[in-house]
């Protein structure tokens, strides 16, 4: 899939988002490696600490039915320039998705930015920083 069709995907998943106080909307898709497609889409709430981003959203979608080799993820808003996943988001994408993966970023007015899932967070805490003396 070009990256062209997959910000098409997060924006059909943006219109979907629930945003009744910041009225800004956030869609994203996932490609997995064998051709399925997630979308996931920003939910607020009241309690603004239980907010998730639609990148989260996304790739959460995959994990729970087991779909964990991730191609390409898209994210698209209603921005200037190309929206950039937000700091929750880029760790979780370090964790879940391969270093090289890119990452399209977009808006409603065709612009794009594309990067590789290790390029938005240098030095993302990993498994690797959890492990206990011996």
């Amino acid at each position: 899939m070009n990256n062209h069709t997959l910000l098409q995907e997060a924006i059909e998943a943006r219109e979907k988002a629930y945003t009744p106080y910041s009225r800004f909307k956030v869609g994203a898709a996932v490609l997995t490696e064998d051709g399925e497609l997630f979308h996931g889409c920003n939910i607020e709430n009241a309690a603004y600490p239980l907010c998730n981003c639609a990148e989260r959203t996304a790739l959460f979608a995959a994990y729970a039915v087991g779909k964990c080799k991730i191609k390409k993820l898209a994210l698209v808003a209603d921005t200037t320039e190309p929206i950039t996943p937000c700091g929750a988001c880029r760790q979780v994408i370090a964790e879940l998705c391969p270093s090289d993966m890119p990452v399209v970023m977009g808006n409603l007015l065709g612009k794009i930015r594309i990067m590789t899932a290790s390029e938005l967070l240098p030095g993302a805490f990993s498994q690797e920083d959890l492990k206990h003396n011996e």
